[in-house]
């Protein structure tokens, strides 16, 4: 009985232990923050550009660890798997995260994946080495047809903007290309240097906000050119119809408590409205377009069946 009574005890003091620390949220320990691909592309630099501010909103620590690859399910698996004590969220991509679902099983169960906030949205495009022969989107077609599957295009992974991209354009151009698949732009954009692929899917952020002397944009993939790129023609300028962007957002596990994760979103709202941060996003040409958890959820479905359609393309081609 003293034994029973003992354990008893023990385990009372943990459960009120763990009430403490959850009551705490979140100034007990840190948050991890899990972003889904390598260091150095644009995901990354955005949620490292963020963290501070959103710091700074909570009065916590965030850590950011990357865990790249398989189009981002590496990442969601791991958060959804977490203890839903708030203390750990992950960066969320689309298109990836919608077209891994429709392509396979996948590891984590979507249903337990709650949005926190968009924070980017930031049109796709192809860049080529500096020196290369190719100029515009026309040239690498031109070259595509003369030269059946030979030219190489690097992308962060099946389903990715990039690829849906790529295969947009294959179709409208009436080519084929062969896709190589990397675990971030970083990589991507080391293997296009080394002179492996012959170009790869970027984003116009990522391109505009880093070192680009080394690079040629042949054209974004936007309705309009988007601010941090007036200069860059469109495909559809260039008689093209290839439309796509990557969403860039914050999520976490749905069994985390409501109120943490409304703490959460409303902190990285107040982050995004810090001017000190628009400076910096500005600086790093962050495509800024903030939706709500509210918002992001309802454009989802209609994303999700734009973006099904363009998979098919993927399918119709195997």
């Amino acid at each position: 009985m003293k034994h029973l009574i003992r354990n008893t005890t023990l385990a009372t003091t943990l459960l009120l232990g763990a009430g403490v620390a959850h009551a705490d949220w979140p100034g007990d320990r840190p948050i991890e923050l899990i972003v889904a691909f390598a260091p150095g592309g644009g995901t990354d630099v955005m949620n490292r550009t963020l963290a501070p501010f959103i710091e700074k909103e909570l009065g916590a620590k965030i850590t950011i660890l990357n865990r790249p690859g398989a189009s981002g399910e590496i990442a969601y698996t791991a958060m959804t798997e977490a203890n839903p004590d708030g203390y750990t969220a992950s960066s969320l991509n689309t298109p990836g995260y919608l077209t891994m679902q429709m392509d396979r099983k996948v590891r984590f169960d979507p249903k337990k994946l709650c949005l926190v906030a968009r924070i980017v949205e930031d049109p796709g495009s192809f860049i080529v080495q500096a020196n290369s022969e190719f100029n515009s989107l026309k040239d690498l077609v031109a070259y595509a047809k003369a030269n059946p599957g030979a030219v190489t295009v690097g992308t962060t992974g099946l389903g990715t903007d990039e690829h849906l991209a790529m295969l947009q354009l294959e179709k409208s151009a009436g080519v084929d290309f062969t896709a190589v698949t990397f675990n971030g732009a970083n990589e991507a954009r080391t293997a296009l240097l080394g002179g492996h692929v012959m170009a790869i899917g970027i984003n116009v952020g990522e391109f505009v906000g880093s070192d680009h002397s080394a690079f040629k944009n042949l054209g974004q993939f936007a309705e309009k050119r988007a601010v941090i790129a007036p200069d860059l023609p469109t495909a559809k300028e260039q008689g093209y119809e290839v439309l796509i962007s990557s969403e860039r957002g914050i999520a976490m596990g749905c069994d985390v408590p409501e109120n943490i994760r409304t703490k959460f979103s409303d902190a990285v709202r107040k982050a995004l409205d810090n001017p000190e941060f628009q400076g910096k996003a500005k600086q790093q040409s962050l495509a800024l377009s903030y939706l709500s958890s509210e918002d992001w959820n309802r454009e989802m479905p209609v994303r999700a069946e734009r973006l099904g359609a363009i998979w098919k393309l993927a399918k119709e081609q195997q």
